[in-house]
């Protein structure tokens, strides 16, 4: 993996995250956003045959979180590829799992904040933190919404921490502090690499143009679900 160094490990160490910028191809860039255009709009037809404008976290015209893995050979193919597979094998370990997956898109002009938490927050049982590979597939700014992550030191802990659910968002929040956390400020094709007990936030996109990611989620070892009897999303060992 020419794209990670010694540095990159120690920063995951001791911040919780790493940034890689231009790290995909130009192929899979382009493989992976017409995917995302074709998922949203598949999603907005469910809310059309239901009659609504809101799908557990996914507002339409505003943001979605979109899952692809088990209807998409781009998807599956990227998250396991030798990109992807050597990221995941640095930071977690050669016995390193998929674990999850979704398209994450913030509309023109309309994408929502998503409040500060970490993913490990939303496993509500006892579990190793996994790694989480935020891939921009658009330039990201803090105009439109880019990410902010908050290191270790900063944030006084790299436990997971209690997170309540916000009224009107159902967002689930971790912190309520004043630090605004590291802005990631990158190039589309650039992966923002980080634990899943990092807080983190993003904020509303501004701009006349969408924001979209792609997010791969690895784990040393599958991750069970709270019986501890089966997956509790994907159990893929990477090749």
């Amino acid at each position: 993996m020419d794209l990670l160094s010694p540095q990159h490990i120690r920063q995951f160490h001791d911040d919780g995250f790493f940034v890689l910028p231009n790290a995909l191809p130009p192929q899979d860039l382009q493989d992976l956003r017409g995917e995302c255009r074709r998922f949203v709009e598949q999603r907005d037809a469910e809310m059309d045959a239901l009659g609504v404008d809101q799908l557990d976290l996914d507002r339409r015209g505003s943001r979605y979180f979109v899952h692809a893995y088990d209807q998409s050979t781009v998807a599956r193919r990227f998250l396991l590829s030798g990109l992807m597979a050597g990221i995941a094998r640095a930071v977690l370990g050669d016995e390193a799992h998929l674990f999850n997956e979704q398209y994450v898109v913030k509309a023109a002009e309309q994408g929502m904040k998503f409040g500060w938490h970490q993913d490990s927050g939303f496993v509500d049982y006892p579990h190793r933190p996994y790694l989480t590979c935020w891939v921009a597939l658009d330039d990201v700014t803090e105009e439109n919404g880019t990410v902010y992550l908050l290191p270790y030191p900063r944030a006084g802990t790299r436990e997971v921490v209690p997170h309540t659910v916000e009224a009107g968002t159902n967002d689930r929040i971790g912190y309520t502090g004043d630090d605004p956390g590291d802005a990631v400020v990158v190039p589309a094709g650039s992966i923002a690499c980080f634990s899943s007990t990092v807080l983190h936030r993003s904020g509303p996109n501004t701009t006349p143009h969408v924001r979209r990611v792609y997010l791969a989620q690895y784990s040393a070892g599958p991750i069970l679900d709270a019986t501890g009897t089966a997956p509790r999303h994907l159990a893929i060992p990477l090749p």
